[in-house]
Order: C-alpha cells, then structure tokens, then sequence
C-alpha cells in the first residue's frame, strides 16, 4: 500500500477526495453540485463549490445587492476570506466551513473582490467576484387617478436606491399628444420617495426618470366639472368645465324616485358655448326649465357618448326642485 509520506496536504486532501468518489463512483464536480441541489443554492444569487481542486468557478460576476453562497465538497475544513474588509459581508467571519458545509456573502458596494483561502497555498484556492453597479428604478402610483377637472393628482414614487436628493423628472402624456414631455422636477426624500402634484387637463399618462431609469406609466382619468345651481322653482342652470368645448351636445337631466331608490331620466338639455372660461378651461353652459311634482332632488349627468375619448362621463352635484 502506496504512503503519502512527504506529500503536501493539499495533495493528501486530493488522495482521499479521488478515492472516496471513485468508491462512490460519481465525479468531484457532480458531488460538489450534488450538495448545492440538495437545497442550498436558492439561498444565493450564485454559488461557488470549494473542491479538493480549488474553486469551482474562480471567477463570479453580481451585480450590486446578490450573493455568493460558498459550499465546502472537500473532506478538510476550508476558509474563505476576501482582501477587502468593506463592501462585503458573510453569514460568519471569517468564514469557516467545515465539510459539507455551506456559507454566504452578500456584496453592497461595486468593485473587484479577490479571495483565498489563507491554509492552502495552492493557487486555485483564490477566487474573484466582480461586482457591477445596479441603475436604480423607479415605481409610481397616481391618486386618486380619477378626478373632476381642476383637482389635483398625486404621484408618488421611490428610487430604488434609496437615496435622497436626487432628481426626479416628471413626464406627462395628455390625450391627443404624440409623445411625453417634461412637466416638472421634484428631489427625492428620506429613503428615495418622492411627491408630485399635477393638474391633468384631461386623460393623461405619467411616468417619472432618474438618469436612464423610467418607472411605469400610469394613467390619470379627467372627468368634466359640472356646477347645477337651481334659479328658480323647477328652473336650473348648469355650468361644464374642461379644456374642451362641449357645446352641442347634451347632458341628461335626472330625477331621484324615493319609490325606487334609484336616478330616473326626465330629459336631455343641449349645452352652449359660454365665453367666461380662461384658457385653458372652456365652459359650456345651459339654462332650462323642467316642471317636477312635489320637492324633488335632480341632477345632471354626461354620458360617455358626449364627454368623448379624452374624457369619462360626469355627474353634476344634486339639488332640489323648489
């Protein structure tokens, strides 16, 4: 019987290692895989298998935020331990593993992170993770989303970097527009959140930018302003308000039956142009008369049909009859 008189530990380490797979008669690579399919890979980004051999792979790439998980095949303990002491951190320190066992090191800054394992002096016992920026994102969120025109919607968002003081673009798309524009800026807060307050005209799509990062669009429904003031019994007066003109077409006036607990039709009144509205807001107007028995509460409403694509359909206030 052969002795390993003389032999260094690393080549006793790989004795014993070729041995026990050849009695198992599997191969150093599949063993090592073997142990990270048992249920240890999901826990890291990637993972790197220390063998009798040295690193399998030596050289990794992440991006900023993953992790590499380290799984011990060998049959002696190994360690792994980076030359940098920032921007890096394992699940122990320094990282020990015992055969079979597994570790993990998660990376928070960008850069070139070299490692070894200072008891063998073989060079494939050194490994590199190169470690590259992440361009952040951006999410938004619009409220209400629906709104009378004049209201005010809020969008909201965050970074995903998480830092404040950053530049925000703010993009808008309105109804009939072939392409976004810029409508403001805002600088981002505590934990990269960010606020901004826009007065859509009519249906219009937002999305926000940091450098080269673009959020998602949302979109901010406009509903027309309908002001229904009564002037006298069973006589009324309406006001429209947008940034478009509505004259000649026409809003149904309803009753509500307490009987039936619901808004019944009593007729259509066509709207006019009114030339008291400050651009961009256009007003449309009527004054009619509708004879109602008894106190009853009305009100006005804009089918779809009539308040068009850049626009949902709207209700006026209630008021009573006499």
């Amino acid at each position: 019987m052969r002795l390993f008189h003389g032999d260094s530990r690393q080549e006793r380490s790989v004795h014993v290692f070729r041995r026990a797979l050849a009695g198992l008669g599997v191969t150093s690579m599949f063993l090592a895989f073997g142990i990270v399919t048992a249920g240890v890979a999901s826990a890291a980004t990637q993972t790197v298998s220390v063998t009798a051999l040295g690193y399998v792979p030596n050289t990794s790439s992440v991006a900023v935020g993953d992790s590499i998980g380290f799984v011990n095949g060998d049959l002696v303990v190994h360690e792994v331990a980076f030359n940098k002491k920032s921007g890096v951190t394992c699940s122990a320190n320094p990282l020990v593993l015992q055969p079979g066992g597994y570790g993990q090191c998660s990376f928070h800054s960008p850069g070139t992170y070299s490692y070894s394992d200072p008891t063998m002096k073989n060079k494939t016992y050194s490994g590199t993770v190169v470690v590259s920026k992440v361009s952040p994102s951006v999410s938004l969120a619009v409220t209400p989303g629906v709104a009378a025109y004049g209201r005010l919607e809020r969008l909201s968002g965050t970074v995903s970097d998480q830092r404040s003081g950053e530049n925000v673009q703010i993009l808008a798309q309105a109804c009939g527009q072939a392409g976004a524009s810029t409508v403001g800026n805002v600088t981002t807060t505590t934990g990269g959140n960010f606020v901004f307050s826009a007065k859509p005209l009519n249906k219009t799509v937002y999305s926000a930018k940091v450098k080269s990062a673009a959020s998602n669009n949302v979109l901010a429904q406009v509903k027309p302003r309908e002001a229904l003031r009564r002037i006298s019994v069973n006589r009324y007066t309406l006001r429209v308000f947008a940034a478009a003109r509505f004259a000649g077409r026409y809003v149904t006036l309803q009753r509500f039956n307490t009987s039936l607990r619901r808004w019944v039709n009593v007729r259509n009144v066509t709207l006019r142009a009114n030339s008291s509205g400050t651009a961009p807001t256009v007003i449309s107007s009527a004054t009619f008369t509708a004879k109602l028995a008894g106190r009853q509460r009305v009100r006005t409403v804009l089918p779809q049909v009539e308040a068009g694509s850049c626009y949902l359909f709207s209700i006026s206030n209630a008021v009573y009859n006499r």
